[in-house]
């Protein structure tokens, strides 16, 4: 399903940032009858982390670009969750069919540089320019001016900010420095081949323990997509050559999967990162800049929702524009309306959830490991199904 072209006034779109937002944002309004061109301060497209799980929310919006088969073919097939402790003793597994059955559709877990070449192919590689960085938007009488790195000026009607969570548009929108949070975990991520003694291929598989997890994932084409995090101080060492060192101290005495995961991933291809967020902000839209994805609302990862609900914003932004027409602010104000609310909501629960998995009350999350215990699937699937189905008409 594609948006209808129809409108009553093509726009001439200038988007900052060419990652997953950006990029869903870039095809949703060039078939929305928009003029996109985009710019990404990056020498090459490489996505930072190794996959990220689409939601059925998320895969709603693919399947509305017209992308669904194609992610869903290079999706890892992922039909049940488990919980086991740090030992290895398992605490709950339970099928996912409910939460797909629910909602009508499936999770795509999936590389971050699959997905972000099908949406680089559907956006068109003609209209991405890489190495140059935005450095300036400037308002005229009718649209704004860009002032990128290079020298060159832009004319646009509109400027889509998707510049990710260190947006350098931010501030500019929300009219006073947004400080980015420490959300006192710090996250090892990467690929590994699939094994039976890592995790059951079709499985979502979890440890949890001392306030730290280890999660695998399938991510497609016969691999597994791994994280551990571990509550650290903000500001520690990242040196590449003692990621093992570090993940042997960390997880000593783990199960068996745990410690085989340690010893056999690649230190070259594994991300470390201090994860952070932010508090919501009251408006995405100053004039005629627009936030979107990471720039209006980095979360968490702890829901799985970040590249969901930049879909989601992509989506959302296309339809306002179509309802509006020719009323640009009409339309804006009608995106704000749909996705402030929305996305501070998700954020909230991901650092509600980010806390408990990571111990900032201990009892909390001692009595969270109890729970898993006692864990059907019904209580996490509701949860799921909460997130998917709460993005408003916009995205029916």
């Amino acid at each position: 399903m594609s948006l209808p072209t129809s409108f009553s006034r093509s726009l001439d779109i200038v988007i900052i940032g060419a990652g997953i937002g950006g990029l869903s944002a870039g095809i949703a309004l060039q078939q929305g009858g928009h003029r996109v061109r985009l710019f990404d301060r990056v020498a090459e497209l490489t996505p930072a982390g190794a996959a990220i799980s689409i939601w059925p929310n998320g895969v709603n919006v693919l399947e509305k670009l017209g992308l669904g088969a194609a992610i869903k073919a290079a999706s890892g097939q992922m039909t049940s969750m488990s919980y086991s402790t740090a030992a290895g003793e398992l605490l709950t597994r339970f099928s996912l069919q409910p939460l797909y059955d629910a909602v009508d559709q499936r999770a795509c877990p999936i590389a971050r540089t699959a997905l972000q070449a099908i949406l680089l192919q559907a956006c068109g590689p003609e209209n991405v320019t890489l190495g140059v960085t935005c450095e300036a938007v400037e308002a005229l009488a009718d649209g704004v001016q860009l002032l990128f790195s290079d020298g060159q000026r832009i004319e646009a009607d509109l400027v889509v900010a998707a510049d990710g969570t260190h947006s350098q548009l931010r501030n500019q929108v929300a009219g006073a420095p947004v400080a980015r949070e420490y959300c006192g975990y710090v996250n090892w991520n990467g690929r590994i081949n699939a094994a039976e003694d890592l995790a059951a291929v079709e499985e979502w598989t979890q440890f949890v323990g001392e306030h730290k997890r280890v999660s695998l994932m399938p991510m497609g084409n016969g691999q597994l997509y791994f994280f551990f995090d571990v509550p650290l101080p903000a500001g520690t060492a990242n040196v590449r050559d003692s990621y093992r060192d570090e993940l042997r101290a960390h997880f000593r005495g783990w199960a068996p999967a745990v410690q085989r995961l340690i010893e056999r991933l690649d230190t070259r291809i594994v991300s470390r990162v201090e994860i952070h967020d932010m508090a919501p902000i009251s408006s995405f839209v100053n004039g005629r800049v627009v936030l979107l994805g990471d720039a209006a609302h980095p979360m968490a990862p702890d829901l799985g929702q970040g590249g969901c609900q930049a879909l989601e914003d992509a989506w959302a932004l296309a339809r306002c524009l179509e309802r509006d027409a020719p009323d640009l602010a009409a339309a804006l104000a009608r995106y704000d309306a749909a996705r402030v609310e929305r996305t501070a909501q998700i954020m909230q629960r991901a650092r509600a959830r980010a806390g408990v998995t990571h111990g900032h009350d201990p009892r909390q999350t001692e009595n969270w490991y109890q729970e898993l215990a006692e864990e059907t699937g019904e209580r996490v699937i509701a949860g799921l199904v909460k997130t998917a189905v709460g993005g408003g008409e916009l995205l029916v």
